[in-house]
């Protein structure tokens, strides 16, 4: 299988770090590999544990060894100080030592306050009913957290292995999702593509697709780097262009209409490679600003700032998870917010109803994840990347493919 490195990855911001002004509170610790957050229209704050698989039925991981099926899963709920599991037996798989988990990947609610939960898979789909028997990995949800249980609404990881829209390898892993109007729009990082289906279920398709990035100078890592799969580098002669399987990570919908998406590039992980895309209104995709490097996830706040999430802000092979918080203004300028200092290995935001924004962090530890509030920004602008913006996708190397976005 061809490597898709997919969601949480390693690395880093191209452009020279900004003064960390910010500061950051624990909102809450002790999650099981955290992943996305929501605001309820109450503006209460959930998160999403994958949790750490379990002893049930295993599958092949793409990277080696299995992936093992449990119910360890779950939605939580943050306020004054507190948590609770609303929500709970969720689908999970997970290596044996919890780690490389996928399953409740991100959460949303409606107007009338109804919570959605995206499942990822990052596995074969084929495998999915017949070796695993569980079938709601890699779909979208609807909770009932009165009952303590779901209905399906979409079965994106079947969608892909009927549809395959990248024409690629086969793989799902469903990553990121918004609510826009009727319709979900969600992020399959394991097929490379962006998808949208009416909250009713209907109408399920492709709205676009990513292309595949080429570098001209590829830095790979030295045969020693841990955590390093040295079958990755080429043998020989490496071509003038060295194809890297990024992938989409995370989705917002700006004020005009326009989708932007996340992307984390593939091995061996350059730094300021990642870019942001927007797919307008009319379909075209194009990029709206690049000099990153893994991107996560995406959101936009009332004033129209995106920020983006950096998993960690050098390559992987260089063993430094070290994340960042990078808010991009309506005019393009470029601010780093928070870097380092305790933000490790973050994978999801969210902005409050308030502006203030959360982060979950040490998103690649079972039991050990957090949810961040970032506290006292005092931004300071850096320089744009060397490209500009253009207009206003757990954890060694290994695991990043096509069929896993985060590697937990």
């Amino acid at each position: 299988m061809k490597l898709r490195l997919l969601i949480l990855a390693i690395l880093a911001v191209l452009a020279p770090q900004a003064a960390e002004a910010a500061t950051f509170s624990i909102v809450a610790d002790g999650l099981d590999n955290a992943r996305g957050l929501s605001f309820a229209p109450d503006g209460t704050i959930y998160v999403t544990e994958a949790g750490s698989g379990g002893t049930g039925a295993c599958v092949p991981s793409p990277t080696g060894g299995n992936l093992c099926y449990g119910t360890s899963g779950a939605v939580t709920k943050i306020g004054n100080g507190t948590k609770e599991r609303v929500l709970t037996n969720l689908p999970s798989i997970a290596a044996s030592d919890g780690t490389s988990s996928f399953g409740a990947q991100d959460i949303k609610f409606d107007t009338a306050s109804n919570p959605y939960v995206l499942m990822g898979y990052a596995a074969d789909p084929a495998l999915r009913d017949t070796a695993l028997n569980s079938p709601d990995l890699g779909k979208l949800l609807l909770a009932d957290f009165a009952t303590n249980s779901w209905s399906v609404v979409a079965d994106f990881s079947n969608y892909e292995l009927a549809n395959n829209p990248d024409g690629a390898d086969i793989g799902s892993n469903p990553t990121a999702f918004i609510l826009d109007g009727n319709r979900a729009i969600a992020i399959d990082a394991g097929a490379n593509a962006l998808l949208s289906v009416g909250i009713d279920g209907s109408n399920l398709q492709a709205i676009a697709s990513f292309p595949q990035e080429v570098l001209t100078n590829p830095i790979f890592p030295p045969t020693d780097s841990v955590p390093f799969d040295p079958t990755q580098v080429p043998s020989g002669e490496i071509p003038p262009g060295f194809a890297i399987n990024a992938t989409p990570t995370g989705v917002a919908v700006g004020a005009d209409g326009a989708y932007y998406v996340s992307q984390f590039t593939g091995f061996p992980f350059p730094e300021g490679e990642a870019k942001i895309y927007r797919i307008g209104t009319d379909g075209e995709t194009s990029i709206y600003a690049d000099g990153f490097t893994q991107l996560t996830d995406l959101e936009f706040d009332a004033q129209g700032n995106l920020y983006a999430l950096q998993y960690a802000n050098e390559s992987a092979w260089k063993g430094n998870f070290d994340g960042s918080v990078i808010q991009i203004a309506p005019d393009g300028t470029q601010t780093t917010l928070l870097s380092g200092d305790g933000l490790i290995a973050p994978s999801s935001l969210a902005v409050s109803p308030d502006g203030q924004v959360y982060v979950t962090n040490q998103s690649d530890r079972p039991g050990a994840s957090q949810v961040l509030r970032i506290d006292n920004s005092e931004p300071v602008p850096e320089p744009t990347s060397v490209l500009g913006v253009l207009a206003f996708g757990a954890l060694g190397l290994k695991q990043w493919r096509k069929k896993r976005f985060l590697n937990r």
